[in-house]
């Protein structure tokens, strides 16, 4: 299948379950808005779960760039920390299905994904893992910190505060 028509199907996807939830979501919604065969959607995916996983998976990629971008190894780790902290509020008030992984919330709706949720939620935390050795390196984080368990309560903190503050928290 052509890279262009699977991402119009990813396309069409995240923005029809954002709008009606995983449940009432349906294939031939997703067909329809992608303007493409019933069929069709099934070559770019095993299932509704496996197109869901590769929606929220584009979505998190999609950030991960986003946040690549502040990584400038001329900067104090620190600054680049707050400018990924301050970017999160936004992307997760603007992004529900990667807000939905970090929250939890697709635990619940696909129990037999949590292994792949938590991979995805690792993925996300890459890049502040690597600020954190980078901040390690340069002397300005301790060096026996457990960069990975610092990086899941940034990405944790950076969750908590949208759920609690809403997108309130990211303006």
């Amino acid at each position: 299948m052509e890279e262009a028509k699977r991402l119009r199907i990813l396309d069409a996807a995240t923005k029809v379950f954002v709008k009606q939830g995983y449940k009432d979501a349906s294939i031939d919604e997703i067909a329809q808005l992608a303007d493409v065969a019933k069929g069709t959607v099934y070559l770019a995916c095993e299932s509704k779960a496996d197109l869901f996983y590769q929606a929220v998976h584009l979505d998190l990629k999609a950030w991960g760039a986003q946040i690549s971008r502040f990584v400038d190894p001329r900067m104090a780790a620190s600054e680049i920390i707050a400018k990924m902290a301050q970017n999160g509020p936004v992307y997760l008030a603007e992004h529900p299905l990667t807000r939905g992984l970090f929250s939890g919330a697709h635990y619940g709706l696909l129990p037999d994904w949590t292994e792949r949720f938590e991979q995805l939620r690792t993925l996300g935390r890459a890049d502040v893992a690597e600020v954190i050795r980078m901040g390690i390196r340069a002397g300005e984080f301790r060096a026996d910190l457990d960069v990975e368990e610092c990086a899941a309560i940034l990405q944790d903190l950076t969750h908590a505060g949208y759920t609690l503050y809403g997108d309130r928290w990211a303006q």
